[in-house]
């Protein structure tokens, strides 16, 4: 089966929830895609989905410019679930009225299913409860239904929280089942992709791995790809597949520049070497970057820097490569929608990634990207079943630039020794206490300042270390992690005893927004 045999588009207005969606309906192994709001009823037709869903979204539907989608996907006979600002908008194609409310509700609400769709076998809330909590988040509601709707739930002060056409499959929801405060929205998910859509629900990773490797092979056939290694999950999970794909025709690059966590470098070497017997090439490059970040304290200077660098030294081993015409990236399927690159994605661009464009055009490769229809905990699921160990797969997310980020201010050797050693000691405390798992990203700071502090009866004027560690469904907004006070006491005391230098430990309690994730 391929990937486009049976899939579900979801049409995105902007929540914030639509990457979420999309991962609750693969979870129901359903494949979906994302694609712009405005996409036309004949392109719909043309990719023969099995149903629609049409996202939440910020905009009102009554306002001046409000996104509006083709009102012909109505009359598709196809199968489709509007949620929030999807529900409203199908309302109002049909007649209804979408007013604003004095009473905004964003949290919990209980939700009651009228008996009628309750025991409806073929509809959404078919095994539901006649009362369970829900997740709210609007400012508008429905007021009216059109005579060709009837009402299936309320919520709150929600009167009209779930909504059907009475001769078509078209529903409405006034909450967000995509998210875990929705405790029976994968029921009502699984029923819509099931029942309502008829999918068979047999998309499965260990499908979608065989089919890469197939058609990574026939692309590249006796010619040889290159991958570069980072240390990361996205890099090692693609170096994995093409290794699998491939064999002794992958040959990976992995640039030590001196930015790495502690025995990162190590870790990914023994691994691609011993395991997977790749061709494995390293760059030792830590004098070079230091050298061309001395004096440089601006973020994006820093950046800007080290990805230059990066590509001159990727390019010269490169060139070295006999019969290389390939090169293989770690992009993810949100970093193709960030960036505008589905043919019939969101129209907006949000922000330009680095595994979108930039290497491959340096050096003349084409482009593979086996991992571009995936999100991230796929990724990771993947991993697991190529072989690569958990160490690797639950990796928190790392910086391109590195600790070049982490260590604000100047990026010298003696500062990065300090942050890499706290780091460590950091992670270990974290994995001791089982929270690793528990949290999406932690990691450790050095300020660019200086503190005075005492220790064995002297006066100190040392380093300060900032722990940031926060939870994260898709790193768009995070919160920051609630971490016991006898963990955080474990850390700070192990840092000052242990890491010659510092001798004061901060803990970042910031949420994304307004704070981003990392520091720079």
């Amino acid at each position: 089966m391929s990937l486009s045999d049976e899939k579900i588009l979801i049409l995105d207005f902007g929540s914030q929830y639509t990457q979420l969606i999309a991962r609750r309906v693969r979870e129901q192994n359903v494949y979906c895609r994302i694609v712009r709001y405005d996409i036309s009823a004949q392109r719909i037709q043309e990719l023969s989905p099995k149903g629609i869903i049409l996202s939440g979204g910020p905009s009102s539907v009554y306002e001046a410019g409000a996104p509006q989608c083709d009102p012909d996907i109505f009359k598709l006979d196809l199968p489709i679930l509007g949620i929030c600002y999807g529900m409203q908008l199908i309302s109002k194609a049909f007649g209804g009225t979408v007013v604003n409310v004095s009473t905004r509700e964003f949290g919990r609400a209980q939700l009651t299913v009228n008996p009628a769709a309750q025991t409806d076998g073929a509809g959404l809330f078919a095994g539901f409860p006649s009362s369970t909590q829900v997740w709210m988040s609007h400012g508008d509601r429905v007021e009216n239904i059109a005579d060709t709707f009837v009402t299936l739930a309320q919520a709150g002060s929600c009167p009209i929280a779930a909504v059907k056409h009475k001769t078509r499959p078209i529903y409405g929801l006034q909450f967000h089942p995509e998210v875990t405060h929705t405790p029976e929205g994968g029921l009502l998910l699984k029923n819509f992709l099931r029942t309502v859509c008829g999918c068979a629900g047999t998309w499965k990773l260990e499908d979608f791995a065989r089919q890469t490797i197939e058609q990574v092979r026939q692309r590249v056939g006796d010619k040889r790809v290159i991958c570069g290694l980072s240390g990361g999950v996205d890099s090692a999970v693609v170096a994995a597949l093409l290794s699998k794909a491939l064999g002794d025709k992958l040959t990976c690059i992995l640039v030590d520049n001196g930015l790495l966590r502690k025995n990162e470098a190590k870790l990914v070497i023994d691994e691609f070497t011993n395991h997977f017997k790749t061709d494995l090439r390293v760059i030792y490059a830590q004098d070079r970057f230091l050298e061309r970040l001395k004096g440089v304290t601006a973020p994006q200077e820093k950046r800007k820097i080290i990805g230059a660098e990066f590509i001159e030294c990727f390019k010269t081993e490169a060139k070295t490569v006999e019969g290389a015409e390939f090169l293989a990236q770690g992009t993810l399927y949100p970093d193709v929608i960030e960036s505008g690159g589905e043919p019939d994605g969101p129209a907006a661009t949000i922000k330009l990634h680095h595994n979108v464009g930039g290497l491959p055009a340096e050096l003349g490769f084409e482009l593979i990207e086996p991992l571009r229809d995936l999100f991230k905990d796929e990724v990771r699921r993947l991993g697991l079943q190529l072989g690569l160990p958990e160490e690797i797969v639950w990796r928190h997310p790392f910086p391109g630039p590195g600790l070049a980020v982490r260590c604000l201010g100047e990026v010298v050797k003696e500062k990065l020794d300090v942050i890499r050693e706290a780091d460590a000691i950091l992670l270990q405390e974290i994995r001791k206490a089982n929270l690793y798992r528990a949290t999406s990203q932690t990691f450790a700071v050095l300020l660019p300042v200086q503190s005075v502090g005492v220790m064995g009866d002297a006066r100190t004027y040392e380093n300060a270390i900032v722990i940031r560690s926060v939870t994260s469904e898709d790193f768009m907004t995070a919160d920051w992690s609630r971490l016991p006070y006898d963990v955080l006491a474990s850390i700070s005391t192990r840092i000052i005893n242990e890491v010659k230098g510092v001798n004061r430990v901060v803990y970042d309690i910031s949420s994304k927004p307004p704070a981003t994730i990392e520091w720079e």
